[in-house]
C-alpha cells in the first residue's frame, strides 16, 4: 500500500514592505512521504517570498515538468517559476525557456555549495534565473515552524523575511542570499 501524503493547513498574513504586497492567504499543504519539513516549509517561504493572487503550488514532487511554485497570467503564460532545493541544470534550462522568469530557493548546507560549485557558471548564464540561498540554520529554524494547522505573520523589510507564530512564541529571520557565478 503507498503511503499518504500529510496534509497541513496554513493561514499567512503577509506584509512585503519592499514590493508593497499585504495579503491573507490559506493554504493546504500536502506533504509528499519522501517530503522533509524543511522542504514543506521552504516552498511555504517562497510562496511568501513572492505572494500574488496568481501564485500557486505546483503538484509535488512526483510531478515532472511542473515547478515547486508557479505564476501563469491570463492567457496561461508562466509568468514565473519557482523550484526550491537543488534541481539540475537541464530542468532549470527548461524552466528559463518556458518561463518569463525562474527563481530558485537553494537550501541544504554542504550539498548546496557542492551543487552551486558544479552548477554555478553554467547556471549563471541564464538570464532570467535568479537563485537564493538559505543559511541552513536558517531553514533548520523554519522547519521547526511546521505544525498541522499553521497561522503565520510574515514581514518582510530591506530583503529579510520575519516569520512569527500566530501565538507568537516563536519567530524566524530568514535573510536569502543572492549567488552569482563567483559565489
Amino acid at each position: 500500500m503507498a503511503l499518504k501524503s500529510t496534509i497541513f493547513k496554513a493561514s499567512v498574513s503577509i506584509a512585503d514592505m519592499d514590493r508593497p504586497y499585504y495579503g491573507e492567504h490559506a493554504f493546504t499543504l500536502a506533504r509528499h512521504p519522501s517530503e522533509t519539513d524543511e522542504r514543506m516549509m521552504v516552498r511555504l517561504l517562497a510562496f511568501v517570498m513572492h505572494a500574488d493572487p496568481h501564485l500557486e503550488f505546483g503538484r509535488g514532487l512526483s510531478t515532472e515538468d511542473e515547478p515547486a511554485l508557479w505564476q501563469k497570467d491570463y492567457t496561461g503564460t508562466i509568468e514565473r517559476w519557482i523550484e526550491v532545493g537543488l534541481p539540475d541544470e537541464r530542468t532549470l534550462r527548461k524552466a528559463a525557456g518556458r518561463a518569463r522568469e525562474v527563481i530558485v530557493l537553494v537550501y541544504g548546507g554542504k550539498a548546496a555549495e557542492i551543487w552551486w560549485g558544479k552548477e554555478g557558471d553554467n547556471l549563471s548564464r541564464l538570464a532570467n534565473l535568479h537563485l537564493f540561498a538559505i543559511d541552513t540554520t536558517q531553514s533548520a529554524e523554519l522547519a521547526a515552524l511546521a505544525e498541522r494547522g499553521m497561522q503565520l505573520q510574515c514581514t518582510i523589510q530591506d530583503g529579510q523575511v520575519w516569520l512569527t507564530t500566530g501565538d507568537g512564541t516563536q519567530t524566524v529571520l530568514i535573510e536569502p542570499r543572492r549567488l552569482t557565478a563567483s559565489g
